[in-house]
Formats: C-alpha cells, sequence, structure tokens
C-alpha cells in the first residue's frame, strides 16, 4: 500500500479539483515528504497513474487564466471507491514503516466515527502484537543467539512499539469521547471535500 497514493487521493479529494502543484504544496506544506516518505516526483508519478487508471479525472482549470494551462485532476467514483478502501486498509492493517497510518489518521474523519473506531482497534490489536514480540526478543536475545549489545536495537523497538500502542489507546478513547467531527457529523464536507457525483 503506497502512502503516495493515499495522500495524492485524499487532497484531490480534499480540494474537490487539483492541480499537480497545489498537491506538492499541500503535502509539503504537512511535512509529508519527512513522515510519510513522499518526494515530489513521486506525487506527479501518483497523479499520471491514477488519471491511466481511471481513479482521476484531468478536468479545465479556470484558475490558471491566461497564463500556460495547467492540468487539473478530480475523482472519479472509481477513486473515490479506491480513496475509502486505502484509507481503511492503512487505519487497520500492519505498518512496518507508519508511511500508511499516519497518512490514514490525516483523512480519519472522512469516514463515519464507528467505522473508524473499529478500524482503529484492529490497528490496535496487530500493535499489540508487534509489542508483545519485540518484548520477547528483547529480554531473550541473547537466548536467541544474539549478541548481548544487540539487545539494545531491541530495546528501542520495544519503547516504540509500546508508546504506538499507548498513542493508539489514548486516540481510540479520545474518539469514543467525541473528539473530531467524523463523516456525518457536522461540515464534514466543507473540511474534506464531498465525494464525486
Amino acid at each position: 500500500m503506497s502512502a503516495t497514493r493515499l495522500l495524492v487521493l485524499g487532497v484531490v479529494r480534499m480540494y474537490g479539483k487539483a492541480h499537480g502543484y497545489q498537491v506538492r504544496r499541500e503535502l509539503l506544506s504537512w511535512a509529508a515528504d519527512k513522515w510519510g516518505n513522499v518526494q515530489p516526483g513521486s506525487i506527479y508519478h501518483a497523479l499520471k497513474k491514477m488519471s491511466a487508471d481511471g481513479l482521476l479525472e484531468q478536468v479545465e482549470d479556470a484558475e490558471a487564466g491566461s497564463g500556460p494551462g495547467r492540468v487539473a485532476y478530480r475523482l472519479t467514483e472509481d477513486g473515490e471507491t479506491e480513496f475509502v478502501v486505502q484509507l481503511g486498509r492503512a487505519l487497520s492493517s500492519d505498518d512496518a514503516t507508519g508511511y500508511s497510518l499516519s497518512a490514514a489518521i490525516t483523512f480519519m474523519p472522512t469516514l463515519p466515527r464507528p467505522q473508524v473506531l473499529a478500524l482503529l482497534k484492529q490497528q490496535l490489536a496487530n500493535m499489540e502484537a508487534h509489542a508483545q514480540s519485540t518484548h520477547y526478543a528483547r529480554e531473550h536475545a541473547v537466548d536467541l543467539g544474539k549478541p548481548p549489545h544487540v539487545s539494545e536495537l531491541y530495546r528501542l523497538w520495544s519503547v516504540h512499539a509500546e508508546a504506538n500502542v499507548s498513542w493508539m489507546r489514548d486516540l481510540i478513547g479520545r474518539l469514543e469521547a467525541g473528539e473530531y467531527v467524523m463523516a456525518g457529523e457536522g461540515d464534514d464536507v466543507a473540511v474534506f471535500g464531498a465525494p464525486p457525483k
């Protein structure tokens, strides 16, 4: 699963219609190049590829004025479906890099609260299993035939895994308490764009 793909679909959806520079500017303003490994060139590649795949359609950009024409994109119905599917997978699936989950968190309010909670609880189960396995590896590094200093690597992974579990439990608790406006609860269309008609 590609964090870039999800982020590009999400930003185009958010704007309703966007050209490549707009998508690039928005994602770089979020520092997605650092936390999501999104490179500027990959944004343009994703736009062209998803357009060829029928997930985005090219539309006229009236804001381009008399200057050189810019290609603008908007989601197709298939693109909306792909966005929702990718978002659900990223919220619930094991993600070793953290890129996809980070991308999904930026768009989680586009889904209804009960759906997001169910997906995040799946993610929490994955995180708890990972934390348990890293804790075991840390405690038994020498027994597993690893040099003693390698246990520090396992200790680092274990601390990160435990922090992820703690953060996810906190997020789930805050969502259960009503934090954030989620899809269907208010003016989510103004913030996140409307699905294509």
